[in-house]
């Protein structure tokens, strides 16, 4: 009796689980069909009430279909040649002004920038005049570009490159001139012969001088100046002991910030994207050709953009002689530096370098000239 007892209540669990599932496979398949199981409460929406996304308005714009280079006039022609194309744009994305749509409006303008396949034509990559280099593209407004020329150590040992920022000394020698001689002082002494009988010669025969001249004789010196001698007190006239006056040096920092337009030569197709490659060098006659070493790029000459003035200045120390050289700066960097120029006078002053006093001994051997000593060994 008690085992079929347990046996009905078995059956009865298995009915009711049955019934569950059917129960909970109703209400999900209702829940669906009205879209109460996948949306929030209080926004289901019956499905034939839903309506279609309405079509955007498309338009045509020009677009490039083979690559462009900068400068090429462009024409309508280039449609029918297949170098521009049409592309459908959404009207709503459309800014006016932005594309050019018409292809009429192509034979007005020249290409600014290499365009590259698919890029569309926009007012911001065309010009309605002739494009020049692309040098001259890079120059900021305001500004030009002058070249200078430059060696392994005027030029941070080549550390500059195009797009950094460097700035300019200058290194003048300067002389004392006689003003209306233009000319290096001293002056050379001339001999005034003044009018009347001259004795010439050995047997002391004299001529008649008519008028005044100025002879420069020979060894003449060149003009010194009369000193008092206070031990003997006597006058005394002083003559340099050289020819020529010793000029005297001066450095400055010319220009605090000037852009690397390019270092060395421009590429002669003006793209300056491309880097400058050193020349190889050929085998000697004669001998076998083999592949030359990859030369490091030692430029000569480096470009700078500056304002207007300061190119009139650099053209002027240029062809007076003067020596340039860089100084390399932080590109974040380009507010103008102040600095004092440097004479033997402001270095003996600023870093307290004393005048060597006049002594009665010195070392051996006698030193003229500075002169780095040469490692003993070949060390």
């Amino acid at each position: 009796m008690a085992t079929s007892g347990r046996r009905r209540s078995g059956r009865l669990l298995i009915l009711l689980a049955l019934l569950l599932i059917i129960i909970l496979a109703v209400v999900v398949f209702v829940m669906a069909r009205t879209g109460g199981l996948f949306t929030p409460k209080g926004t289901a929406v019956p499905l034939e009430n839903v309506s279609p996304t309405p079509p955007q308005n498309m338009v045509d714009i020009l677009v490039v279909a083979d690559q462009i280079p900068r400068g090429t006039k462009l024409s309508q022609e280039m449609m029918q040649s297949g170098k521009i194309t049409y592309v459908k744009y959404p009207q709503s994305q459309l800014f006016e002004g932005l594309f050019i749509t018409n292809p009429e409006d192509l034979d007005k303008y020249y290409a600014k920038y290499d365009l590259s396949r698919g890029a569309p034509i926009t007012i911001g990559v065309v010009s309605d005049k002739p494009v020049g280099s692309e040098a001259a593209q890079r120059v900021q407004k305001g500004k030009v570009a002058i070249a200078i020329p430059i060696t392994r150590l005027t030029s941070i040992a080549y550390a500059p490159q195009a797009g950094d920022h460097v700035g300019l000394i200058v290194s003048l020698l300067l002389t004392d001139l006689d003003a209306n001689f233009q000319t290096r002082l001293p002056n050379v002494v001339g001999a005034v012969v003044l009018p009347g009988p001259q004795t010439t010669g050995t047997d002391q025969s004299k001529t008649e001088q008519n008028t005044a001249t100025v002879t420069i004789l020979p060894g003449t010196s060149p003009q010194g100046r009369a000193e008092l001698d206070t031990t003997l007190n006597q006058p005394i006239y002083l003559l340099p002991s050289e020819p020529n006056q010793r000029p005297r040096l001066v450095s400055q920092m010319l220009i605090s910030d000037a852009e690397v337009l390019w270092v060395g030569n421009f590429p002669e197709d003006g793209n300056l994207s491309k880097e400058p490659t050193p020349v190889p060098t050929t085998a000697a006659q004669g001998q076998a050709e083999t592949q030359p070493a990859p030369q490091p790029f030692k430029p000569d000459i480096i470009t700078v953009v500056v304002n207007a003035q300061d190119a009139v200045t650099l053209n002027y120390l240029l062809l007076a002689g003067a020596r340039l050289n860089l100084v390399l700066r932080n590109p974040g960097e380009t507010d103008p530096m102040t600095t004092q120029a440097a004479t033997l006078q402001f270095i003996l002053d600023q870093y307290k370098i004393p005048n060597p006093a006049k002594l009665s001994y010195g070392v051996e051997p006698r030193i003229d000239t500075l002169v780095y000593p040469t490692p003993q060994g070949g060390e």
